[in-house]
């Protein structure tokens, strides 16, 4: 990792100029209240209390099996568990199965192996835009950005089986980025790439947060754990942990 990228994470975080100073960034975003999720007879965790600030990265960490892409799956609105309370931006959420619409399109989850549909880089960047209907002459400038901020501009026509580990997940990235989400939930973003894929992948991140994000990493890669104004979170037996 090199010490230009630990530095990017520090100043999204704590000293860009283009994010409100930290009393004003250190609102609460997502608060939940009695989170259970079982599986069958197993109770796979039981958390108290999630508490995420605005402007915030985290990582969340644990042994495999213990439920962390589960989490960010519930967190994300796409898998039931029983929840007490959720609030979200200072307001009760009422309904929790399915999220309101409103919620849905504030979090976006980043699957680990993502899903690109066998059209072109460019169509799979703008997809959540067409579908929330916005009108082309807003969707291409969006996605021409959003290509150019993952290094994608020259794959644009190209069919994503065709790309490689690292370009599908800058791609899915970019997918996530021109939503322009409030919490952005991204499993293993690092899995299974190494070298300059895994340092592109990476150097992305902190600029999720200065464009407004806040982000949880469900991982297991050093470097990202260790990331300098990072909170980690960690799934022990069960419970969440705050380190």
């Amino acid at each position: 990792m090199s010490i230009g990228i630990h530095s990017q994470i520090s100043a999204a975080v704590y000293e860009n100029e283009n994010v409100p100073k930290r009393d004003e960034r250190r609102k609460a975003l997502l608060g939940v209240r009695g989170l259970r999720k079982r599986h069958g007879d197993r109770l796979l965790f039981d958390i108290d209390r999630l508490e995420i600030a605005t402007h915030s990265a985290y990582v969340l960490t644990g042994m495999n099996g213990a439920g962390k892409s589960t989490l960010l799956r519930v967190l994300g609105g796409l898998e039931r568990a029983e929840i007490d309370s959720l609030r979200f931006a200072g307001e009760d959420v009422l309904r929790v199965h399915p999220y309101p619409r409103a919620l849905r399109r504030a979090i976006v989850y980043v699957h680990q192996h993502p899903i690109l549909f066998s059209t072109s880089v460019a169509d799979n960047i703008g997809y959540g835009l067409v579908v929330r209907g916005e009108h082309p002459g807003v969707v291409q400038p969006l996605v021409e950005e959003a290509m150019a901020w993952a290094g994608v501009a020259h794959l644009r026509d190209t069919d994503p089986t065709r790309l490689s580990g690292g370009e599908k997940q800058r791609v899915a990235l970019a997918r996530a980025k021109v939503l322009q989400p409030r919490l952005l939930l991204l499993d293993e973003p690092t899995a299974n790439l190494d070298g300059a894929a895994r340092e592109q992948v990476i150097a992305l991140i902190p600029t999720m947060i200065e464009a407004g994000s806040s982000v949880i990493i469900a991982c297991h890669d050093r470097d990202l754990i260790n990331l300098p104004g990072v909170q980690r979170l960690k799934l022990r037996d069960g419970h969440l942990e705050y380190r």
